[in-house]
């Protein structure tokens, strides 16, 4: 086991263990700093902070997505419990401020094609993967559903019943050919801005 904050300050700490021959996460969360990451989600206040193992960085109202999600095995002052019926609902300053970030999607895409004359794959590659990540959290905010990890983000929000048609295969064209000339980077560019405005029409639509 390790020292709280020995992992980072938003994983914080625990360990990989295995018990009857299956591999377990055991992580640490801070009761009081849950208490307030959902109080910011709750007020429609959000960050993605930078945690090793997560690329595009840990949204902190992950924590209140984790209570949301979990299976309460433990909880002898009942204070999970409690937390977790709140976050029931999805708070609806949350939703919309997922939306709204999608200027950030539109403002990659523009650095992306700054960087397209110099043939920088390796930063146009990160812009876009930027943008593929701010559309499926923006697609779960309209949906009123917790996205707490990127693993798996793009099928999940694929899955969603207000995902533009074929989501996941227009996200992963996007990032699978960046290519490295300027036709290619100008082809993955204009796929990113096309998946962009996908995802502004149907989060307008969920309203």
């Amino acid at each position: 086991m390790t020292s709280p904050g020995e992992w980072g300050p938003w994983v914080d700490g625990g360990a990989w263990l295995v018990i009857d021959n299956t591999p377990v996460d055991w992580i640490y969360r801070n009761i009081d700093r849950v208490h307030s990451s959902w109080a910011a989600a709750r007020a429609g206040r959000f960050q993605f902070h930078f945690q090793v193992g997560h690329p595009l960085g840990v949204p902190d109202f992950a924590y209140a997505g984790e209570i949301a999600l979990a299976v309460i095995l433990a909880d002898p002052t009942g204070e999970l419990a409690t937390l977790q019926e709140g976050t029931r609902d999805y708070p609806s300053a949350l939703r919309r401020a997922l939306v709204a970030a999608l200027w950030e999607a539109g403002f990659a895409i523009g650095n992306a094609k700054k960087a397209r004359a110099r043939t920088d794959t390796a930063y146009i590659s990160g812009c876009l993967f930027r943008v593929v990540g701010l559309c499926a959290h923006a697609l779960h905010g309209a949906a009123g559903r917790w996205l707490i990890t990127e693993k798996g983000a793009v099928q999940a929000a694929h899955d969603l019943p207000n995902a533009p048609p074929e989501f996941a295969l227009h996200a992963h064209r996007v990032l699978g050919h960046v290519g490295t000339t300027e036709p290619e980077l100008d082809a993955a560019i204009a796929d990113a801005t096309e998946l962009l405005a996908a995802t502004t029409r149907a989060c307008d639509a969920e309203g």
